[in-house]
């Protein structure tokens, strides 16, 4: 019995996905619930399962192409391949055997003897069951996969090895010798120069920010936090909350608590524009910017107005984690109402971010730096924050957008507003 393996439903405005990387190539065995293939939408990677147990007989759709849900993406034999076959023939090899059946020989005459794959071949065989985040990895640390031991099923080299191996500094000794090439023809891409498709949630990413830019009336406006009180709580309480709860206290979950307050008091902000009409939200799903390996990616955190400190931290690390390992799903990507961006991880000072339609702001965080700052009537050194608000100037005005941000300001200089939901 055949059964068609087809694109799956992608989630809400999806249609269509980019056929990444096939798992199982055509005559291999699988078991029930075993990946076959890879889908690239503009928001996840996603795997599609064998609905049961057989052999993969043909494949439709080719990586790399584009295919819309409901599209075949390969046939699927029920049962065992081996069994399957006539009486008198002999079984298909087990995968990863390499070596070709000989030719059955006219009567009289010798078989032909096989012939192994080069091991060249079978390397570059090997490097192609590489997952997209696997393969980036080696691809920008100029790797060479055979030399990474692999701890996944089957052999198969897995995200953590990579980087692992990295870690452990034999990133050099992984790298290919380089061969000198002779000089590029003119037009042509030379050996500086090194040309790659664009995934589709690359694409998509690109296609948004220019949406933004091209569809809102983009504005930014600035002011700055004395992180003094903050990080004074945070050293205090630091080891009593990770003992308590079991995650550490960090600066986001204070950063999401001060969002949602003054979101509550600027409902503007949480609102959006859909054709003629004003949506305002009464509910608070916080998107948060994480730079993942497949590119930027902003997972929800739902309902912040209902979590604590804790179940911020909590849902903010399985997120992250589900991002670094490529595993979040279209729902944890869909439906935020407001974002907030952290580039003081990376040691931005200052920024201007970019919204995330169809949301109206985006609330940027900066790295802390040592400043002078007058207090009062002297001078004093303390640890400052630059904070930005871009938002939709067609729906937030100049007062709500700076309201807005010095609410978000009063309650990081004093967090007990946020205890006191002042």
């Amino acid at each position: 019995m055949s059964t068609e393996i087809k694109v799956p439903e992608l989630g809400e405005s999806v249609t269509e996905a980019t056929v990444g990387q096939w798992l199982k190539k055509a005559g291999d065995q699988v078991d029930r619930d075993e990946p076959l293939v890879e889908l690239e939408t503009d928001k996840v990677t996603l795997e599609v399962n064998a609905p049961h147990a057989g052999t993969l007989s043909s494949i439709s759709a080719e990586e790399g192409a584009e295919v819309e849900v409901g599209a075949v993406l390969a046939m699927l034999e029920e049962g065992a391949g081996a069994a399957a076959q006539p009486a008198g023939e002999k079984a298909e090899q087990p995968a990863g055997e390499k070596a070709e059946q000989p030719a059955e020989a006219p009567a009289g005459k010798p078989a032909e003897k096989r012939t192994e794959k080069p091991a060249a071949e079978t390397a570059e065989s090997d490097t192609s069951k590489l997952s997209p985040a696997v393969r980036r990895l080696i691809d920008e640390h100029n790797l060479a996969p055979q030399q990474i031991p692999a701890s996944g099923k089957d052999g198969r080299l897995t995200k953590g090895d990579v980087l692992a191996f990295i870690e452990g500094g034999s990133e050099k000794k992984a790298a290919p010798e380089a061969k000198a090439e002779a000089p590029a023809e003119p037009g042509e891409t030379g050996p500086r120069e090194e040309r790659v498709r664009m995934t589709r949630l690359r694409r998509r990413v690109a296609e948004r920010l220019k949406e933004a830019q091209n569809t809102a009336a983009m504005l930014t406006t600035f002011n700055e936090a004395d992180m003094s009180e903050l990080l004074a709580v945070r050293e205090e309480y630091k080891e009593s909350f990770e003992k308590k709860h079991g995650v550490k206290l960090g600066f986001m979950s204070f950063f999401v608590k001060a969002a949602v307050t003054a979101l509550q008091d600027v409902p503007a902000v949480n609102g959006e524009i859909d054709g003629d009409d004003i949506i305002y939200k009464n509910y608070y799903d916080i998107g948060v910017a994480v730079s993942a390996p497949q590119g930027l990616v902003v997972p929800v955190v739902r309902d912040c107005d209902r979590l604590s400190f804790a179940d911020v931290e909590k849902t903010i690390g399985a997120l992250g984690k589900k991002a670094r390992d490529g595993k979040l799903s279209l729902d944890d990507l869909t439906g935020g109402t407001f974002t907030i961006s952290n580039g003081g991880v990376f040691g931005s000072l200052l920024s201007t971010p970019i919204l995330n339609p169809p949301q109206s702001g985006i609330l940027g965080m900066h790295k802390i730096q040592k400043r002078p700052v007058a207090i009062g009537d002297e001078i004093a050194i303390r640890p400052m924050m630059y904070l930005a608000l871009s938002y939709d100037h067609r729906l937030i005005d100049g007062r709500e957008a700076v309201t807005f941000l010095v609410r978000v300001k009063e309650c990081i200089e004093d967090p007990r507003r946020l205890l006191l939901n002042l």
